[in-house]
């Protein structure tokens, strides 16, 4: 009959420290994926003159000069009018990459 292995103080420190290292890994992973989150969809607006197109309930949609659909939200605008309106061009770059023209 054999006799159960007991674990010494230095192996069960070691299981400590690894287990550790591990979890601070992954938690640096998971803060840096949080990080280029929180970048990629942060808005990055410009003030841009736009061509109202449509007022909705939801808002005012514009044209933009380079042909991007945006709603601008509430305004007092009649449909055919330019105005400076600010415009999210992350908005405008996942569209054009959504949507390529050939």
């Amino acid at each position: 009959m054999e006799l159960p292995r007991i674990k010494s103080m230095s192996q069960k420190s070691s299981d400590k420290k690894s287990l550790l290292i591990v979890s601070g890994i992954l938690a640096a992973i998971g803060l840096a994926l949080f990080g280029y989150l929180m970048f990629y969809t942060a808005p990055e607006e410009v003030m841009e003159r736009v061509e109202i197109i449509a007022v909705t309930e939801a808002g005012c949609i514009g044209e933009t000069v380079d042909g991007f659909a945006v709603n601008i939200g509430q305004c007092n605008a009649q449909e055919g009018d330019f105005i400076v309106a600010p415009v999210d061009q992350k908005v405008k770059d996942r569209a054009a990459a959504m949507n390529p023209t050939n």
